[in-house]
């Protein structure tokens, strides 16, 4: 006997009516989801977050009283096994990084279809990220980007120990932190404490200067 897959249970996020409800009804049909609940804003979101305790929230950027990069990061902090998919209306925002810093696994535009929302979706539940390939586009070009770097640290502080290394590489690589300690059969604590040590000796504030730290050391080679 087959044992039957409970269906991955999301809550949508989204300010506009009509078409929050609208997503209700086309991410319904898809095989292997189930819609739990609604959110007009980034506040109820991570209210029912903590209610609902869905797999994953599926979350627009564009809101009032708290946006979908401020919900994202409370939703991580609070309950770090729910996953954020973000479904906006544009890949060359400067929210697209900002909602990947914060947390988000998978970031599609609104002009998806219902399948590949629904791929997003079930890949996030597994705890794989599954970008628009026009989002990754916009983060590996951020990445790569001659921007002004970070504050060189003293030279005995920027020196990495081969685990730190290890976890820059896999940050650069897009994994999250559920990911990285996977890989590394470590507890999601000991992956932030190796990454905020990352921070401290690079002088990175956050996971796009320190991918950007990558390339310039030469820890990751550029495409």
């Amino acid at each position: 006997m087959v044992e039957e897959v409970p269906p991955v249970r999301i809550v949508i996020a989204e300010d506009q009516a009509a078409v929050r409800e609208g997503l209700a009804l086309l991410v319904g049909t898809v095989a292997g989801i189930t819609v739990v609940g609604q959110a007009p804003d980034g506040d109820v979101a991570v209210r029912l977050a903590g209610e609902l305790r869905p797999d994953v929230v599926l979350m627009d950027l564009s809101m009032p009283r708290c946006d979908g990069v401020e919900a994202t990061r409370r939703i991580k902090e609070n309950h770090p096994e729910i996953e954020i998919v973000v479904l906006t209306t544009y890949a060359d925002d400067d929210w697209v990084l900002r909602a990947l810093e914060a947390g988000a696994l998978g970031y599609l535009t609104k002009s998806a279809n219902k399948h590949e929302i629904g791929r997003a979706i079930h890949a996030a539940a597994a705890g794989q990220a599954l970008l628009d390939p026009q989002v990754q586009r916009r983060v590996l070009g951020a990445a790569a980007a001659p921007a002004a770097p970070p504050p060189s640290p003293p030279e005995d502080e920027a020196r990495l120990t081969k685990r730190e290394v290890h976890v820059l590489t896999l940050i650069a690589a897009g994994r999250n932190n559920k990911e990285i300690a996977a890989e590394l059969f470590v507890s999601e604590t000991t992956v932030k404490s190796h990454i905020n040590r990352i921070f401290a000796k690079t002088g990175s504030r956050d996971r796009a200067q320190a991918v950007r730290y990558a390339y310039q050391a030469g820890y990751v080679e550029k495409d």
